[in-house]
């Protein structure tokens, strides 16, 4: 077979390419450090990579979701652990002025503390994050959510909106805590309805609790309890809105719970004929509500001198322990979702770390290999290109 000049040349020529293609690609790896930089390098580990890498990614979003969340419910967290802190201080205050030892002008002093306190709690509860938004507005960030009314009293403007963060595959934690779940709305601590004292009142008693026992029969209205002397006892009428009397108690006794319209009552302490107090349906108590009300109480000129005052200030301690209560649920809750951050942070962490080390394996180069494979290649393509030039040398001249 007869083998042209052109033939030896390009075949030369393809051999000393192809060396050289080699040799750069592993020159390529030992600089990358890859073995796999393309997928013709390796078919398979190139789909098994790039499904690692996506994970990574993956993970690397949730994790800045987490410093996200971590972030947010940990200030929301401290603000309310402040809040707890005012609230016992400002219950202290309220036990200080109701102190029937203390004139009129201490009280008003110790009064004028709580209005300073209560300004102090409405700025915790009107915090801002980094971006502005109000951290206890629910989803309504933009929008202050506590101010005072026409009327003195603090009304909340926010929702109960939650805003939530993708952490995990299938998993949204929460991020914030609303106004109304943290200040608002507070168990009444005597049941289903709150208690309005007369200032007739002369006995010494407080209603302990005001409970729906059966919805079906229970009639939503403000109650009257009157205590009538019957000449040998106290008799207790219960009269409704209308001033129908619902039920009557001959010989009332206090330790005796009393039952009307799916409703039961139950005092302590002795009523005594002439004395009177109402009731009205009230599921849920404000902590900024009971503390305005200690400040009224504290500046009422018989703030600590008669039976009314001192079931007042039962009901207002009672009030006030409710939505302390309530405060050390929400930071419970922030505690707790922060607890459940932090766990899932170190499941990413560790699935980086598995990930990163299957990586490692598929694309990772071994240098040891390559450079020998390197050396290889470069003398096969000395050789090649010795011969080369040997061959392409040769001319029918030589031989004559």
């Amino acid at each position: 077979m007869r083998i042209s000049t052109g033939q030896m040349f390009q075949q030369s020529t393809n051999s000393i390419l192809e060396k050289q293609s080699a040799t750069n690609s592993i020159m390529g790896q030992i600089s990358s450090g890859k073995r796999v930089e393309t997928a013709g390098d390796d078919p398979v580990a190139a789909i098994a990579i790039d499904n690692l890498k996506q994970k990574n990614t993956l993970v690397e979003q949730y994790e800045k979701n987490i410093d996200y969340a971590t972030n947010h419910l940990a200030i929301s967290e401290s603000k309310i652990g402040s809040t707890e802190t005012l609230i016992a201080s400002m219950r202290e205050q309220l036990l200080r002025g109701a102190n029937g030892s203390l004139s009129s002008n201490e009280r008003q002093m110790i009064a004028d503390e709580m209005k300073q306190s209560l300004e102090e709690l409405l700025s915790i509860a009107n915090s801002q994050d980094e971006s502005g938004n109000y951290m206890f507005a629910g989803t309504k960030t933009n929008d202050q959510p506590f101010a005072f009314d026409a009327s003195g009293e603090i009304v909340y403007s926010g929702d109960s909106g939650i805003r939530k963060s993708v952490v995990a595959s299938g998993i949204a934690l929460t991020t914030n805590i609303p106004g109304d779940t943290a200040f608002m709305n507070a168990a009444n601590p005597l049941g289903d309805y709150g208690v309005n004292y007369l200032s007739s009142q002369q006995g010494e008693f407080n209603l302990s609790s005001a409970k729906i026992t059966d919805e079906t029969s229970h009639i939503a209205d403000t109650y009257v309890f009157n205590f009538v002397d019957n000449g040998a006892g106290v008799d207790l009428q219960v009269v409704d809105s209308a001033g129908t009397v619902t039920t009557t108690v001959t010989n009332f006794d206090a330790t005796n719970s009393v039952s009307f319209n799916g409703i039961e009552v139950t005092l302590s302490g002795n009523p005594v004929a002439g004395d009177s107090f109402t009731i009205e349906p009230k599921e849920t108590v404000s902590i900024f509500d009971a503390f305005n009300q200690a400040i009224a109480f504290l500046e009422s000129p018989d703030a600590t001198s008669t039976a009314q005052s001192q079931s007042q200030l039962a009901q207002l301690l009672n009030d006030i322990d409710s939505g302390q209560n309530q405060v050390s649920t929400a930071r419970s809750i922030a505690g707790n979702n922060l607890k459940g951050l932090e766990s899932i942070s170190s499941n990413h962490s560790e699935e980086k770390i598995i990930n990163s080390s299957a990586l490692s394996k598929l694309e990772d180069l071994d240098f040891a290999e390559a450079i020998t494979e390197f050396e290889k290649q470069q003398l096969a393509l000395n050789a090649v290109s010795s011969v080369f030039s040997s061959v392409g040398s040769l001319s029918l001249f030589d031989y004559i």
